[in-house]
């Protein structure tokens, strides 16, 4: 089956333009096949690459990294270690944001619960029962 650009998009919840960037930029692992009428049609593996290049892309991923872990693969077995390298160093960036993340949520948790407590303590004072008020 194939898929024309906009069926391409809405699969992958990417625009048409943001498609035709990885084709051009070289970020696909073949070029895209066109239909007698010279329109792109994507295939089942295009979809596939497309997602992989998402999830990369959404973790951090520079283009030049995507570009060459591409080009890696293109090339066909007997790089793997390089592309194992590429990976585990890309994994290692994601990792160390999350750390980061993780620490910052911890800051923004202790606030709000310095603020509830504010909160709370301020309804108790005015005789306000949260547990047993309406919310709607």
């Amino acid at each position: 089956m194939s898929y024309s650009i906009a069926e391409a998009a809405a699969a992958t919840d990417l625009t048409p333009d943001t498609l035709r960037y990885y084709e051009r930029d070289g970020l696909m692992l073949q070029p895209v096949t066109r239909s007698a009428t010279g329109h792109r049609r994507y295939s089942e593996r295009d979809l596939t690459w497309i997602q992989l290049i998402t999830c990369l892309r959404g973790t951090g991923m520079p283009i030049r990294d995507v570009r060459r872990y591409a080009e890696l693969v293109r090339q066909g077995d007997g790089n793997e270690q390089a592309r194992l390298d590429l990976l585990r160093a890309h994994r290692a960036r994601v990792l160390a944001q999350l750390a980061e993340v993780q620490e910052h949520l911890g800051a923004i948790d202790r606030k709000i619960g310095i603020y509830l407590e504010k909160v709370d303590t301020e309804n108790v004072d005015q005789g306000l029962d949260l547990e047993r008020t309406p919310t709607a």
